[in-house]
């Protein structure tokens, strides 16, 4: 066990520091299109879809008018902030710094709006149902993580067709 501890720590000493290549245009060109790129819309689009689906089954499930409105403004508060954040982030920059600097300036506007909108909701929503307003938000949310399955099913995709020479 410490000889591995000892194999680890002079890892970096042994190796060889490698040359800096700067990326000419095409190529940096050529690894943007190796990394599959979703759409921050369709990523909005997809939450707001499942939240539709949650206030459905809401509804099926509980047949309670105070439940769905609960539910429809949890879609609300996570979808809205979405968008807002979508737009922002499509808005395109070429200069890295306004970039990075625009992503932070929207997403502290994502995250004001969902925590503003969370602290209306009791005088928004009659007879609130905060465990569904919660879930729907969950649920949403969680549609950020298939956004990443769809960025890896392309990556996979990708590969695939450059292994069997399509």
């Amino acid at each position: 066990m410490n000889q591995i501890i000892a194999d680890d720590a002079r890892f970096d000493d042994d190796r060889e520091q490698l040359p800096f290549h700067k990326l000419t245009p095409e190529e940096a060109q050529v690894v943007r299109n190796k990394i599959p790129q979703v759409s921050p819309w369709r990523v909005v689009a997809a939450q707001a879809v499942a939240g539709l689906v949650c206030v459905a089954m809401v509804w099926v499930f509980t047949q309670r008018e105070s439940a769905v409105w609960s539910a429809l403004y949890g879609v609300a508060a996570t979808v809205v902030p979405s968008a807002l954040l979508a737009r922002g982030m499509t808005r395109g920059t070429r200069n890295p710094m306004a970039a990075a600097a625009g992503f932070l300036f929207w997403e502290m506007l994502k995250i004001g709006v969902a925590i503003a909108m969370l602290v209306i909701a009791a005088k928004v929503v009659p007879q609130l149902s905060w465990p569904t307003l919660l879930l729907t938000m969950v649920v949403c949310m969680k549609v950020n993580w298939v956004a990443l399955l769809w960025r890896a099913g392309k990556s996979d995709d990708k590969g695939s067709g450059h292994k069997h020479g399509n």
